[in-house]
């Protein structure tokens, strides 16, 4: 899930890459909206090889898909894996595919068309739904860091904390986090007014390619998203750490195969922590430092944004015997029932 929200590549001059056949004007997009639409200008120069990057992307999505919605429909029929656990890994399930969806289709309709257009409100909603969903999926991985405390730092407790109105206004608190992290940035971008030619650099309506078309000093626009990102990241990422290091300790005090459970308990969420902070730290790193083309940017930023929402249900599928044992009996419920063999009855004359 994409963590730099807001302001992920580095400032550089609008003419650098808007192509100079549009007039030049500016525009209120907030009471003057009507014929106007930005243009994705997308991955134009890939050439043939968009075909190749569309192939990937189709595949990627549809194992997002479908992986995602396996884990949300077991999770909501098998009454065996109940626990509060499999209550918050359907819900961020269901975050991952609302926020691959924002982004790829758009890319992927993008690949197979030269000129793709999106109307401002279009495309202020997707900004906004895009940095939404990747804080509350932030947030619901930090709800289940608190579950995982709970669960192993607390067991005697744990049914009667994690009760379902604790986990309602849990999951209700990571989308209001969202919503909370989100809005800020995402009215101060809406009431701004922006100066053609309307060219998003980027194969979506990308928060820091759309401030680029500011008419402007946009400083404080930037200023403002880099805020709500830090409180984002900050906030969600020490949450995160603390609990692991009280289940730390708790689980010195352990013996062998306690701690051996708490282990396996604890290691799909450790490990899809592990992969989304590192990929967004390794992201960030080769934005700021690296020297890389375009579309290079855009390209990085795609997979990175799919890469968690990807890995999330074969990790929490290979780690997870209790998962695991649920998709297949799924599977098994819902498998063509086959035709018995008939026996051979044998007549006494």
């Amino acid at each position: 899930m994409e963590l730099l929200l807001f302001d992920i590549s580095p400032e550089s001059p609008r003419e650098s890459y808007l192509p100079t056949n549009h007039r030049s004007g500016s525009v209120n997009v907030t009471w003057e909206p009507d014929g106007v639409s930005f243009v994705i200008q997308g991955l134009t120069s890939l050439g043939e090889r968009k075909l190749i990057l569309f192939v990937v992307l189709l595949l990627g999505y549809i194992i997002i898909l479908g992986g995602n919605s396996m884990i949300i429909f077991v999770a909501s029929t098998d009454s065996k894996i109940s626990s509060p656990m499999y209550f918050f890994l359907s819900n961020l399930s269901f975050v991952d595919i609302m926020y691959t969806t924002t982004t790829i289709p758009n890319m992927l309709s993008g690949l197979l068309t030269d000129l793709k257009t999106i109307s401002v409100p279009g495309c202020f909603l997707q900004m906004y739904f895009f940095i939404q969903l990747a804080v509350t999926g932030r947030a619901i991985l930090t709800v289940m860091a608190y579950d995982r405390y709970l669960a192993i730092c607390d067991p005697l407790r744990y049914t009667a904390v994690m009760t379902r109105p604790v986990r309602l206004i849990l999951i209700a608190g990571a989308w209001s986090f969202g919503a909370f992290c989100t809005l800020p940035p995402a009215t101060m971008a809406w009431l701004r007014s922006y100066c053609g030619p309307y060219v998003v650099r980027h194969s979506w309506c990308d928060p820091s390619s759309v401030r680029r078309l500011v008419c402007g000093d946009s400083a404080v626009d930037n200023i403002v998203s880099l805020s709500f990102a830090m409180v984002a990241l900050l906030s969600t990422g020490v949450l995160i750490f603390t609990s692991y290091v009280l289940i730390g300790l708790s689980m010195s005090r352990m013996g062998v195969a306690q701690r051996l459970k708490a282990v396996g308990t604890c290691a799909a969420h450790l490990i899809v922590v592990s992969i989304s902070y590192g990929a967004a730290s390794f992201v960030y790193i080769s934005y700021r430092v690296g020297n890389f083309s375009p579309e290079v940017r855009i390209v990085v930023s795609v997979l990175y944004s799919a890469l968690t929402p990807f890995l999330n249900p074969m990790i929490y599928s290979l780690r997870n015997k209790e998962l695991r044992e649920s998709i297949w009996r799924t599977m098994i419920r819902f498998r063509p029932a086959s035709v018995s063999p008939r026996k051979d009855v044998t007549t006494v004359s």
